[in-house]
């Protein structure tokens, strides 16, 4: 039987994609899980896309992630999730933040920002949550800690052990952004409850 999980991390340059990833990793090595991970952030600096595949389980032997097997895509932006919707497997579960960052294309007129997005989500998969994590960061006291309220909610989602989170918060995060991060992510972690 495979235990393996894979994850998909989908946003745009500068929402802490990759820290949450870091995160990720951390708590499930700390569960005991093997972890590949793969991050792909081209045009990241610029407002671009970035993803990061990460594997975990017993024995992985590959970093990637194939079109139609992520159990989990988690986005820190709308437009990011749709575009990376392809990789979820049936019944897997989409994470994904409301918040709507423009790509440079709309920011220069050439293009329109989709609609509906989060709407289309929820009719092609059953399993989607969405929250406003940016407001609830501003809330837990910084607006930059919105990737920790999504990984938050991913943490409910998961069998990882707690404290298997908790430390990886405290390793991974600098000591002076740790509490409003702590805060950040228990909001998460509770939203769905």
């Amino acid at each position: 039987m495979n235990n393996n999980i894979n994850l998909l991390l989908a946003g745009v340059g500068g929402q802490g994609t990759i820290l949450a990833s870091r995160i990720i990793a951390y708590a499930a090595q700390c569960s005991g899980l093997e972890v590949k991970l793969s991050e792909i952030h081209g045009m990241a600096q610029r407002g671009g896309s970035v993803v990061t595949h990460l594997r975990m389980g017993q024995e992985i032997y590959s970093p990637l992630i194939e079109v139609g097997t992520a159990d989990i895509i988690m986005a820190t932006e709308q437009l990011e999730a749709w575009r990376w919707l392809p990789y979820l497997k049936e019944g897997g579960t989409v994470i994904v933040n409301a918040q709507v960052i423009s790509p440079v294309p709309v920011i220069l007129g050439l293009k329109e920002y989709p609609s509906g997005i989060l709407e289309r989500l929820k009719e092609n998969v059953p399993q989607t949550f969405t929250l406003d994590a940016l407001k609830m960061a501003r809330e837990a006291g910084n607006e930059k800690a919105a990737n920790v309220v999504l990984l938050g909610l991913l943490a409910s989602q998961m069998k990882f052990d707690s404290a298997c989170w908790e430390e990886a918060l405290k390793v991974v995060l600098p000591a002076k952004i740790l509490e409003p991060n702590l805060k950040a992510f228990q909001m998460g972690f509770q939203s769905q409850a």
